[in-house]
Order: C-alpha cells, then structure tokens, then sequence
C-alpha cells in the first residue's frame, strides 16, 4: 500500500478528473520505490515530508513527461531537488 495517497498526487497536479486514476497510482508506486532504492532502506512510516515530496515530485513529473526524449530541452529523468530531498534518509554503505 502506498504512503502517498492519489489525493496528495491529484492536487499536486492541479487535477479535479478521475481518468488518469489507474496511471497516477502506478506513478506514486513507482516513485515510491524510486525513493526506496535510491536511499537504500524501506521507506518509513509515516513518511518524512522531505520523502513524500520527493515522492509527489517524481510521480508528477513522470505523469507530465511520459516520453523517454523531449525535443527542445535537456532531457532529465528526474526532476530537480528529488535527490537533495532524498539524500538525508540515504542509508550509506562504508
């Protein structure tokens, strides 16, 4: 079950629709273990909030950019400040 919530996300994106439903869950899950990976370790419950905006963030960018290519601008497969959110929970291997 996912932390973040498809309320959190919908407003987020500014959206008041229920059609893309299916595909912003799949984001949030897959942000979620985005997060997980990148930090190493299982995400805690509750969730930080410096975790859930990450999470927020990369879902809705992952909703608005579905294409792996953008013409016209450097391309990023994730958006700036996920991985400054995120870097405090990383679990570091020495």
């Amino acid at each position: 079950m996912s932390s973040v919530t498809l309320p959190e996300l919908k407003a987020q994106l500014n959206l008041d629709h229920d059609l893309d439903d299916a595909l912003l869950s799949h984001q949030i899950d897959a942000a979620e273990a985005y997060a997980a990976s990148f930090t190493g370790a299982s995400l805690p419950d509750p969730l930080p909030a410096t975790i859930r905006q990450a999470v927020l963030m990369l879902a809705a960018f992952w909703y608005e950019t579905r294409e792996a290519a953008l013409s016209g601008t450097s391309p990023a497969s994730v958006p700036f400040g996920v991985h400054e959110l995120l870097q405090a929970h990383r679990a570091w291997v020495v």
